[in-house]
Parts: C-alpha cells; structure tokens; sequence
C-alpha cells in the first residue's frame, strides 16, 4: 500500500529539495500545498503518512502577518497529539515547537552559511549521526526553547538548540541538510541581497560555498533521512 507525505511549502521557493529521494524511496508518494493556498485550510494534517513542514522567512510570533500560522498549528497539534510521523525543517521546526508549547523568538544574530553542527550524546545515538563533521547550511534568525517531553540532539556555537526529537516519530531540524544541490538558492540569495549585505555576507560567495559544500550536505543529509525513515512504524 503507498504511503503519503505532504510537504507544506511556507515560501514556494522553499521545498523539499534533496529529501524528496530519500522519502520517496522509501515508498511514500510526495504531496505538496503552499499554506497560502486557500485549500490548505480544509486539508487534515492528521489523515497523511508522512508531514515535512518547510521553511520560510517569516516568524511564528508573526501571526498578524500570516493568520495561517494559528490554523497550522492548531491542526498539527491534533497530528503530533496522535503521534503520527512528523519532519520540520527551519521554519517547520520552529513551528513543531510552538506546537509543542515552547516560546519562539529572534536569536541573537543571523546564522547563514555552510558549518557542521555538534551532536549531543543523545543526538550521537540517532540518524542524525549520519551528518558527521560535514558543513550544513544554515539560514535563520530565530530561534526555540526545547519543548518539553523532547530529546536535545544538536548545537551550534550561535545557536545551541539545533534539533530535537521526540521519540521516533517527530524530528525537528533548525538547519538545512536538504539544500546543496537545489538551483533555488539562487533565489535565497536573491530575495535576501539587503540582510546579506547588512551582515556583510557577499552572496556570490555564499553561492560558491553552496556549489563547493552543498553536495556532500545533500548526500549526509539524505542519509539521515533515510536512517530516520526506517525508524518510522
């Protein structure tokens, strides 16, 4: 029987990326809704397989901006309440937090480039041990409290909640172990040209890191995808 997952794109140009391999080859057929679209309001997030919620630049505290956000979570509520297979990345994780009850907020600085991440010793114990030493991409400005009844599994020096579990089913990943391999950083850069220039980041050079960096990102992070994949029932 074919397993589904939806994907929830929060900016189009932000989707599944090099996930989509590892999901699909473990049987599930991919799905994906923007949370603009008015249909998204009627979807079930409890009734799919599998839900990979996306990043995006915006904040959850940002909720006059994006009454979406109130409707998405109070749905994804309902499906983490059921224990049902669960994937935030950036935004999604954030999103999983409030869900969960935590505070999300701006961080300190802008994280945005290419630097591994440290594995707690409960991280180093997950598929997240398939990420090694290798520099992932990182491209953020918020951040979480860890939810209670979930496992810290990854750090950086700016930011020290970088992932979280919570048993099998749910993972929450800050960083983008997705992106590498996708043309569509070009509009990262693009859309982001004045807070890069403000942080001093050249964008054509954050575009060499990603074609120097990004593949091996992509190949550690299909690895942990797959590894968490065969952890789900």
């Amino acid at each position: 029987m074919t397993r589904t997952a939806l994907v929830i794109r929060h900016v189009s140009y932000e989707d599944i990326a090099g996930f989509g391999d590892p999901i699909e080859a473990a049987g599930y057929t991919l799905d994906s809704i923007d949370a603009t679209d008015p249909a998204f309001a009627d979807i079930d997030l409890a009734v799919p397989d599998l839900v990979v919620l996306m990043g995006g630049p915006m904040g959850v505290y940002e909720r006059d901006a994006h009454p979406w956000f109130d409707h998405e979570i109070a749905r994804l509520r309902r499906r983490l309440d059921a224990d049902r297979p669960t994937l935030g990345i950036c935004l999604g994780s954030q999103i999983i937090a409030a869900t969960l009850g935590a505070d999300v907020y701006p961080g300190p600085v802008q994280e945005i480039g290419f630097h591994p991440v440290t594995l707690t010793d409960a991280g180093a114990n997950t598929p997240l041990a398939a990420l090694g030493d290798t520099p992932v991409l990182h491209w953020h400005g918020d951040t979480f409290d860890l939810p209670e009844g979930t496992e810290w599994l990854a750090a950086s020096p700016l930011y020290p909640h970088q992932a979280f579990r919570r048993g099998n089913t749910l993972l929450a990943l800050q960083f983008h172990a997705e992106m590498g391999l996708d043309p569509r950083i070009d509009r990262w850069i693009e859309n982001a040209a004045e807070s890069l220039a403000g942080l001093g980041i050249d964008g054509t050079t954050l575009r060499v890191d990603y074609d120097r960096l990004g593949p091996a990102c992509v190949t550690a992070g299909q690895a942990m995808i797959t590894r968490w994949l065969a952890m789900l029932p």
